[in-house]
């Protein structure tokens, strides 16, 4: 991590050139900077128009266009739409408003934003009249000067991190304001070595290899960077094996049987169904959304470290699987609002055990029917992020708690609640084209560890079993819409159009293979030791 006498040492770094000498106005959100893909094409510090405007110029000591900022002053609909649920218009340009850090708001627009959701910023990124609320919830309201607020984790302040893959150690360097190389830290190999610091937009890095020379300096010079938003960068990349995977139909069937045997394992239950289709709040998904957009591209994505110790529930071998890490302090503030998400279909207090993603499956791309870690991981949620030239729904499928399959649609912005050690679930579908994005997070109940060798309490919905006599009305490709009608109307829409009801992992298996490419050839080896 960066010193907190590092961290104190401010200064203003303008991205994108000379700072603007009138501060930008917007009368409607679409005045705002969008990229050609309707996303915040830079980071935006923006007030009410007016005395908020002229006041912050005499308030900070810093410029429009500092920290990658661009300064916005904001009326009419574009008021409206950012402020308007924290007061009128009028409240914040009457002659009543003479200082910024009583009578004003300010609000961070982070960059990547998509168009839709611009408006929903994470509550920590207001400054609401000297407070900043970090949760939006009234329980964690810090006091702050509009100086304090832009230079916190609410604007400038952001974290970042470091994955290497080069053959070498890397040691990394800070570029201090006077051009000095102070030395930060070393960065090992792998997924595992990854770190991520706390860290200002327009800072700027240099990393050296650690050989052959002791001085690092005396070494090859292999990246320099200035931080853009919260990310991470990639130093080469993890290298997999592109090639058939001797006995996969076997491993594959030995998997599900273990599978199987665990699902049967788990006593309690949360929900009528082990699953629930729904949506993320607007400001989780811009903040989301926008951490996964500045992330997309190389050297930001690399692969996933999967291999053969992993076993063959993502086929590796055949498509690419990429990650984007996502950074520790940003990751709690999800995991926070998702939890309560979870504990609200759950009707129980959960605690956090995991999150794990972003993961970018590829064209091609299946996942193995499982369940997850008994312990760790009773309720989740599957994230849909984002997806790219997907041409056919690419659909999540969850067993119930009677085995039947659903498959869900799922969008950008959508989330899958399911209880993950109990309902298998996977995509054995072939992704047909483009790139789909996930995350993924857990809970269990609050110091429980054993909940699943637990009874039910009294109040748990009764698993939904008996839904009498169903029927195809729909068409054999068409999920999510109520294409399998049920005498009893609870199990909802997302039947499979197949009506396939597992009652053995033989049945899994044969459902794996029999929705895989047509053009599959797959060897096997009844020799091969697991």
């Amino acid at each position: 991590m960066l010193t907190g006498t590092l961290l104190a040492i401010i200064y203003s770094i303008a991205l994108s050139g000379d700072a603007v000498e009138a501060i930008s106005s917007a009368g409607n959100l679409s005045d705002l900077p969008f990229d050609e893909n309707d996303h915040l094409s830079t980071h935006v510090l923006a007030v009410p128009a007016g005395k908020c405007g002229s006041l912050l110029e005499d308030t900070v000591d810093f410029e429009d266009g500092s920290h990658g900022h661009q300064w916005m002053e904001l009326e009419g609909e574009a008021f409206d739409s950012v402020f308007g649920h924290l007061g009128s218009y009028a409240d914040f340009s009457s002659d009543e408003v003479t200082d910024f850090n009583t009578d004003c708001l300010a609000v961070c627009l982070e960059k990547g934003t998509l168009r839709e959701v611009v408006a929903r910023p994470l509550p920590h990124r207001y400054f609401l009249q000297g407070k900043v609320d970090q949760d939006g919830d009234g329980m964690r309201v810090t006091e702050a000067s509009v100086q304090k607020f832009a230079m916190s984790d609410s604007c400038a302040k952001v974290e970042y991190g470091f994955v290497n893959y080069h053959d070498n150690p890397i040691k990394m360097f800070w570029i201090n304001h006077s051009g000095k190389k102070v030395y930060n830290q070393e960065i090992g190999v792998g997924e595992r070595k990854t770190s991520f610091i706390d860290t200002f937009i327009g800072h700027k890095f240099e990393f050296y290899d650690s050989q052959p020379n002791e001085d690092p300096l005396q070494n090859e010079l292999l990246f320099d960077w200035v931080i853009p938003n919260h990310g991470i960068i990639g130093f080469k990349n993890y290298e997999f094996p592109h090639v058939p995977v001797e006995g996969v139909e076997r491993q594959v069937q030995q998997t599900l049987k273990s599978e199987w045997k665990r699902h049967e394992k788990v006593k309690r239950t949360f929900s009528p169904l082990a699953f629930d289709k729904g949506r993320l709040p607007d400001d989780l998904y811009a903040s989301l959304g926008a951490y996964w957009y500045n992330n997309r591209d190389v050297p930001h994505v690399v692969h996933e470290e999967w291999g053969r110790h992993k076993g063959v529930f993502v086929n590796y071998w055949e498509t690419d699987v990429n990650f984007i890490q996502i950074p520790w302090h940003l990751k709690k503030r999800w995991q926070r609002r998702l939890r309560e998400l979870v504990e609200a279909w759950t009707g129980v207090e959960l605690e956090t055990t995991d999150m794990y993603g972003m993961r970018e499956y590829t064209k091609g791309a299946r996942l193995l029917s499982h369940v997850d870690r008994e312990s760790t991981h009773a309720a989740s949620l599957i994230v849909n992020i984002a997806q790219q030239n997907v041409s056919k729904p690419w659909t999540i499928e969850v067993h119930d708690h009677a085995d039947r399959l659903h498959e869900v649609v799922m969008e950008p912005g959508d989330i899958v609640y399911y209880e993950s050690a109990k309902a298998l679930h996977g995509r054995n579908t072939p992704l047909q084209s483009g790139t789909y994005v996930n995350l993924f997070t857990h809970y269990r109940p609050l110091n429980d560890p054993d909940w699943y060798l637990r009874d039910n309490p009294e109040g748990t919905p009764e698993p939904l079993i008996d839904i009498g006599t169903c029927n195809l009305v729909g068409k054999p490709d068409e999920y999510s819409k109520g294409a399998v009608q049920c005498q009893n109307s609870a199990i909802g829409p997302h039947l499979s159009p197949s009506m396939f009801t597992a009652t053995s992992a033989d049945d899994m298996f044969q459902w794996w293979k029999s929705v895989g490419p047509r053009d599959e050839t797959v060897e096997d080896n009844d020799n091969e030791e697991l």
